[in-house]
């Protein structure tokens, strides 16, 4: 059992869980650089809030957050992905180092990511989407949603692959927390496995989001016991196949991680 872990550095004012922390240049990449040393593999790098109810940014502003810090995070040595729905965003941070472009709308929020990223050496990250942030939960209705999110997320690995986009590239994400409420996102982790089967590299991103709040009980405020629950929650996603997980966190997941390899003998 094996995964990648990915870092969040939000360069935000506004993020639901560390909103503003970060949001200097100097404070970013500081903790981008100590997310590296507590064992993350990855840096998502975002400049724009996709907390339930955000109101988009301009490109200008979300690059001016996130380029000087990609480019410094790259420079020492930091594999770094971009956490943007904006094309001319996507373009300027491959330019400045990124490798990863990870979008959370899979390329329907800016008809010209897919030609876009395509057009650079970038891997992408397509997210199941049902709309924007600021009406989150406006279409969380399914009849299957283990069905419906393999489904959605294969027409998006499509339209990547009609814009030019290879198959090898290409890293699904299911959307945990995004257009789905409590059981719903139960439902689309217990379908990882058959996410894996599809044929590509899967991202599973459960961190410090609402609906482990609900199954804990606890105060929005409280990120020990999510955190927890996240490493929990990475160990799973690991074990039924993922790529990577996505993190605040980095070292809880990263000596879960550890605890089970030793456990099943991969130590």
């Amino acid at each position: 059992m094996t995964a990648l872990i990915m870092g969040i550095v939000n360069v935000t004012p506004d993020s639901f869980s560390d909103g503003g922390r970060y949001l200097s240049h100097d404070a970013a990449i500081a903790h981008g650089l100590a997310l590296i040393a507590d064992g993350a593999d990855i840096l998502d790098i975002g400049g724009e809030s996709t907390r339930p109810g955000a109101a988009r940014v301009t490109a200008a502003e979300e690059q001016q957050r996130v380029v000087p810090v990609i480019r410094e995070l790259t420079a020492a040595g930091a594999t770094v992905s971009i956490d943007t729905m904006n094309a001319q965003t996507a373009l300027a941070a491959v330019e400045a180092g990124a490798r990863i472009v990870n979008d959370v709308s899979g390329g329907m929020a800016d008809p010209d990511l897919l030609p876009a990223v395509a057009g650079t050496d970038a891997d992408i990250v397509l997210q199941h989407w049902r709309g924007p942030s600021a009406d989150m939960y406006a279409n969380a209705a399914y009849d299957d949603v283990a069905a419906e999110v393999a489904a959605e997320l294969l027409a998006r690995r499509e339209a990547a692959a009609s814009a030019g986009i290879r198959l090898e590239r290409v890293i699904l994400d299911p959307g945990i927390g995004f257009g789905k409420r409590g059981e719903q996102n139960w439902a689309a982790l217990r379908a990882t496995p058959q996410l894996v089967a599809l044929g590509s590299r899967v991202l599973i991103g459960t961190s410090r989001k609402r609906f482990l709040g609900d199954l804990l009980s606890e105060a929005d405020a409280d990120t020990r016991r999510r955190d927890l629950a996240t490493a929990v929650t990475s160990v799973l996603a690991a074990q039924a196949g993922a790529w990577a997980v996505r993190v605040h966190d980095v070292a809880a997941t990263r000596d879960a991680l550890r605890v089970v390899a030793a456990w099943e003998g991969e130590r």
